[in-house]
Parts: C-alpha cells; sequence; structure tokens
C-alpha cells in the first residue's frame, strides 16, 4: 500500500480479566519469546500494554478497543472471530454472533478511517506442520485447538503438535500452569495439616 516503514502495534489488555485468563505478566513474557524466536520482527513490533479492563461487553467493547488503538495511531485494526465475546450466562451457546464485532466496526461512526481487516481463520496444518490459513478445500487437513485445549495441554504437561506455537512461548505457558499446581498443592496440604 506504499508504506515505507509499518510497524505492528501489539497491544496486550492490560486492565481486569477474567479468573481463568492468562495473568498479563504471562502474556508479556510469552510476547517477548515471539520476538526473540522472530515469530514477529522485534525491528518492526511495538509491544505496548492496553490499561484497560476486560469487560466482556461484545460487540460494544469491540467499538472501546477500535477507537483506542486509532488514538494510538493505527490505521489498521484486525477483528477477530468472537472479540470480547462470553457465553450466554443460562445456555450452552455464545451470547454473541463470532462475526458481530466485525459487523459493528464495519458501520461505527468515528471509525471511518480505520481500516478493518477481517480475521481469516487459521489452524494447524497437519500436512505442512505449521499454523496456516484454514483452506475449505483440505478441511482434513487442519487441526482446530482451541484456546481452551491449547490449556489444556499446557496444564497436563502435553506439547501440542510441532509448529503450533513458538517453543519459547509454549515453555512460559507451561510453566505458569505448573506454578498454579504447585500453587494448588501447597494450600492443599496446608489445609491437610491444619
Amino acid at each position: 500500500m506504499g508504506y515505507k516503514n509499518p510497524i505492528l502495534l501489539l497491544h496486550p489488555l492490560g486492565g481486569f480479566t477474567k479468573a481463568d485468563d492468562v495473568p498479563l505478566d504471562v502474556r508479556m513474557e510469552q510476547h517477548s519469546k515471539v520476538l526473540e524466536d522472530r515469530v514477529l520482527d522485534p525491528q518492526t513490533t511495538i509491544v505496548a500494554i492496553f490499561p484497560s479492563p476486560m469487560h466482556y461487553a461484545g460487540p460494544t467493547e469491540v467499538q472501546w478497543h477500535a477507537k483506542a488503538r486509532v488514538n494510538a495511531g493505527a490505521n489498521f485494526y484486525i477483528v477477530g472471530r468472537d472479540p470480547a465475546g462470553m457465553g450466554h450466562p443460562t445456555e450452552k451457546r455464545d451470547l454473541y454472533d463470532p462475526d458481530h464485532g466485525k459487523k459493528v466496526l464495519s458501520m461505527a461512526p468515528g471509525l471511518e478511517k480505520l481500516n478493518i481487516l477481517p480475521f481469516r481463520v487459521a489452524a494447524y496444518d497437519i500436512v505442512e506442520k505449521k499454523m496456516a490459513f484454514f483452506d475449505p478445500s483440505r478441511a482434513k487437513d487442519f487441526l482446530f485447538i482451541s484456546g481452551t485445549k491449547m490449556r489444556s495441554y499446557a496444564r497436563s504437561g502435553e506439547n501440542p503438535p510441532d509448529g503450533f506455537m513458538c517453543p519459547g512461548g509454549w515453555e512460559v505457558l507451561v510453566n505458569y500452569y505448573k506454578s498454579l499446581q504447585a500453587e494448588e498443592s501447597t494450600k492443599q496440604r496446608t489445609v491437610l495439616s491444619a
């Protein structure tokens, strides 16, 4: 598009999140490993904490996140699947449609100058042994590993397939869950001995 020095703003949420979310310090350590392992180019990536809490307010919150990034100088914004969404309080379904965020941003006032980049679904390509954009014509060649499944792997000490995540970033996640298990074990021993 003619930009001479494009910069990626890696802007993780730094405020309150749900109790089962990975804490900010662990996510920041993972981001450092992603840069060290050169998954992202450290020369063209800026990492800065976005000091907002997560409200899990779906499409409304997506507008806030996008507008804040415009104010930080962003020209482009990648809209993820079901950003800022949450489960229905009483039913086994998502509260928001996965594309609500993208739809709302495409018509939100004040964001006309922001180029919205739709999220492309990525999955683990079992043939190429790496993450790739999903190709429906080769659907059987892709393995979808959700965040829940990834956390389950890390908790149990099971490794995801090679090429799913940079090794340094994965090690950070595994160590975080090991520390939680050690902490829980210590609490249980304390309760039993009391």
